[in-house]
Formats: C-alpha cells, structure tokens, sequence
C-alpha cells in the first residue's frame, strides 16, 4: 500500500517536473548559419545582393521562439523599435565586409528599443520571421523580442 502510494507521488512528480520544465528556445546562429546565399541582381538598385535559400530546417524554426546573444550595432533604422544584433563585433560585422549575412538580425522589440552601447552584448529571446524578398530588411527577423538578463 506504501508502495503503490510512493509510487503515484513519484510518477505525479514526475510529470509535473518534466511538464514544467520548458525546452530552451534553438539557438539562432547555428540555425542561421545552414542557410546557403546566392547572388541575385536588383534592377533597382542595379548591385547585386545576396539573397537566402532556406532549408526546410530553418523554415520548420519560422514562428518559433529562438534565442539569440550578440553585439549590439549602431545602425540606424526608421522603426524605432528595432536594432540590429550581430554574431560578431562592429570591427568584424556584415557591414563591415568581415563577415556574412547569416551573422545579422533584425530585431524588433514591441515599444521602443533599449538604449544599448556600441558592441554591448545581450540575449534576446523572441519569434523567429524568414525574409527572402526585402533587401530592406534582414533576411533573420526576430519579433516580440525581450532581452533576457544575464
């Protein structure tokens, strides 16, 4: 009787734990860095771009919770509530030359923006968005985004 009673607290305990405990949220980079690039020419601007093939496992990742730590970039943007975050510093960023659009993102935060240093790092959580049209816009879009305290 002990037993049997010891037994269902555990397997109740059990579940509760492993239904609490939430999965961590994939890592961006990683994801990002699978996505192969080619060049495409854009009449408008008349340069050619480098647009993203993405792969069924990144587009199994759109409209999920991602996670993402990196170096705030100075980029000025029109929405206020976005920023720019990079895998990498300023001195060795995608706009630099030094490294490839899959080491960018575009985040967007629902109010204003944080005021963030030059190259301060932070992690930011939010929903994973796949751009492949507009060369407006980052090919990685995170929205909703909270930054997560270290």
């Amino acid at each position: 009787m002990i037993y049997n009673l010891l037994s269902a607290h555990l397997i109740v305990a059990q579940f509760l734990f492993f239904s609490a405990v939430a999965y961590p949220p994939v890592s961006g980079w990683n994801l990002f860095s699978s996505v192969k690039f080619v060049p495409k020419f854009v009449k408008e601007y008349n340069e050619n771009f480098l647009f993203p093939q993405f792969n069924a496992g990144i587009k199994a990742q759109a409209g999920k919770e991602i996670t993402l730590q990196g170096h705030y970039l100075p980029v000025e943007l029109e929405d206020k509530n976005s920023i720019i975050l990079s895998k990498f510093p300023f001195s060795a960023c995608f706009f630099c030359g030094l490294a490839g659009p899959e080491s960018v993102a575009e985040i967007i935060f629902d109010a204003k923006a944080p005021k963030l240093k030059s190259d301060q790092v932070i992690i930011i959580k939010g929903i994973l968005e796949l751009n492949d049209t507009d060369i407006n816009h980052m090919n990685f879009i995170i929205k909703h985004a909270t930054i997560i305290p270290k």
